[in-house]
């Protein structure tokens, strides 16, 4: 057969994934590689692990990560805190409609370079030889650090209504910072030894515990209107969606009339339980920070791509699952909430020091309060082991291509046994464990949570701000892709997190009234890394780092080289391009540095 025909036939073949390899330049063995493993060589990286995720797994995995039932648990002090039960339901539906935006935008990205890299490696290649290493830089780091602090965040949160219903069952114990630091070590602890396990065990226990996640949700909708005890069981309308006489108020309308809480305590006719003395547009939308923590688990499914059979579009399948139920379930929840509350202030003030404890407290039985609140503990323990085996995944990922410096080389080794990425796993718990000191610190564990939303919001928009703005209709789509709405997408998910910014660094009190205890340090905790991480770029990094890696053979056919193409994803033995080759000795070269 002539090499014009093989050619020809090559070509015939829809692209399925990006390429870091130039024209005529391909991985070797591609005809004994399974259509996975083809699609990871064309990204430029040898399969390492065991691709023992489905499509449903790798939800599972996700589901888990989001957690519903304990994020909205964990952050109902930023939610109802900030702007009231309007946060529940118009704050919800208002915010949500942009982070579906951000996980569509993202699955595409997804489908294209499905890869535990993820959002990383997708900087770095459409970002282009010049400017990708520091796409990727920013990208990877701000990522890892969301990373960092997802499971001491859930574990913290986990920790606090374990101990709130030791509260409940003998009034007179009060729970005390040390005792809190010490119970989250242990399940930050336990969490560390399951994520070390084999791949299969772990994709068994997130199986079990979506499930579980997913059951406790559905139980909990269904006891909190029928066994609430309040009188009357559901608040009216005005005040579950803080909108007297039904009129639709935009946020417009908000920053254009400020409302203090104390001229709130005055007048209860707006029903807006307002806990800021910023103006009422801008509380809402501090309260979204609850929002936006809570729907950021998605992006897992990414990073657990390279362990997922049929990755290109199970991927992002699992992505657009993961936030469009999420985005439904956790709005009934949140309604429930809202048209069910009593009383704010004495939600967000008990002794319990757990806002969702308390709130159980206030409308259910005792024992039917302590039966939710159980469930909610055991779908939080499930939602930290998720956020820690995505965090190894992306550390390991980073150090893959030695982003961490001298200490990517322990980092990067998958363990023999289990074929996981053990020593990422410790890392990330140790430094974990480090930033759980912040509890001694007052509201300065608040920070952790910021940092969660910020840093991820900021990892999630930085490739699909390059893709929508710089590459346009030259980006390499997918089998997955979102067609004409690709751009409308990405400049939505965009404009929505470049205005919440600057909006989660907001301290909960301005001028006289802000002081050192009350003040929002997310800009210190996150600032101040990512400040050293650019100034080690541009002193040093920069000389190294040259963005991802290629770490399996490769050779081309030929020499003219031009662009990033796209690879067959199932390839088969008649198309095997290396044998087509009309010389197996032209320029055979292992683990270089693509152009990207």
């Amino acid at each position: 057969m002539s090499m014009e025909r093989k050619d020809s036939r090559r070509e015939s073949h829809t692209p399925a994934v990006t390429t870091v390899f130039q024209e005529d330049d391909v991985p070797d063995h591609l005809a004994e590689m399974s259509a996975d493993e083809a699609a990871l060589a064309a990204l430029g990286y040898k399969q390492e692990f065991k691709r023992e995720f489905s499509a449903w797994t790798t939800f599972a995995v996700s589901f888990a990560v989001m957690g519903l039932l304990p994020s909205i648990a964990t952050t109902m002090t930023y939610g109802l805190g900030y702007a009231g039960p309007a946060a529940n339901t118009w704050g919800w539906l208002l915010s949500v409609v942009f982070i579906l935006c951000v996980a569509a935008s993202m699955a595409e990205l997804a489908s294209s370079m499905p890869t535990s890299g993820g959002l990383y490696y997708a900087a770095a290649v459409l970002a282009g030889p010049k400017y990708g290493p520091f796409a990727a830089w920013i990208t990877g780091w701000s990522n890892w650090l969301v990373q960092v602090t997802g499971a001491p965040s859930v574990d913290y949160g986990c920790a606090a209504m374990i101990l709130a219903a030791a509260s409940i069952t003998h009034p007179d114990y009060i729970p005390t910072d040390y005792q809190t630091f010490l119970l989250t070590v242990f399940i930050m602890v336990l969490h560390g030894c399951i994520s070390s396990m084999p791949t299969l065990w772990i994709a068994n226990f997130n199986s079990v515990g979506t499930v579980i996640n997913i059951l406790c949700l559905l139980i909990t909708i269904i006891i909190i209107p029928a066994a609430a005890m309040n009188v009357p069981k559901f608040q009216p309308n005005d005040v579950a969606w803080g909108i007297q006489n039904g009129v639709c108020l935009t946020i417009i309308l908000f920053l254009s009339r400020p409302y203090t809480l104390p001229r709130a305590r005055e007048d209860m006719s707006l029903f807006m339980y307002l806990m800021t003395d910023w103006p009422d547009g801008i509380a809402v939308l501090m309260s979204f920070l609850s929002i936006i923590w809570t729907m950021s688990g998605y992006d897992a499914s990414f990073h657990l791509s390279e362990e997922c059979s049929n990755a290109s579009i199970a991927t992002p399948r699992s992505i657009v699952m993961t936030a469009g139920s999420g985005s439904i379930l956790g709005f009934v929840l949140n309604t429930l909430i809202a048209y069910t509350m009593t009383d704010v202030s004495e939600v967000m003030n008990s002794d319990l020091g757990q806002p969702w404890a308390a709130y159980l407290i206030q409308i259910l039985p005792q024992n039917v309060a302590l039966a939710v609140l159980a469930m909610t503990i055991v779908c939080a323990f499930s939602m930290g082991q998720g956020c820690m085996v995505a965090a190894s995944r992306v550390c390991f990922a980073y150090a893959r291509d030695d982003c961490f410096g001298i200490v990517s080389r322990p980092l990067k080794k998958v363990n023999p046994y289990t074929l996981t990425p053990v020593n990422a796993v410790w890392f990330n718990t140790t430094i974990g464990l480090l930033l759980l000191l912040l509890i001694f610190g007052g509201t300065a564990i608040s920070a952790i949570f910021s940092i969660g939303a910020i840093a991820a919001y900021v990892a999630f928009t930085t490739p699909i701000f390059i893709k929508t703005v710089f590459v346009g209709n030259k980006f390499r789509r997918g089998p997955w892709h979102l067609g004409v709405f690709s751009v409308p997408s990405g400049v939505a998910a965009c404009s929505f997190v470049l205005v919440m910014l600057p909006i989660l660094c907001f301290p909960s009190t301005r001028g006289e009234d802000l002081t050192l205890e009350g003040m929002n340090w997310t800009v210190l905790v996150y600032g101040a890394p990512m400040l050293l991480v650019v100034i080690w770029f541009f002193v040093d990094a920069h000389k190294w780092f040259k963005g991802p890696k290629i770490n399996i053979e490769h050779h081309m056919l030929h020499q003219n080289l031009i662009g990033v193409e796209g690879i067959d994803a199932t390839p088969s033995k008649e198309t095997d391009v290396e044998r087509g080759s009309v010389d197996k000795s032209l320029s055979k070269t292992p683990s270089k540095t693509p152009s990207l």
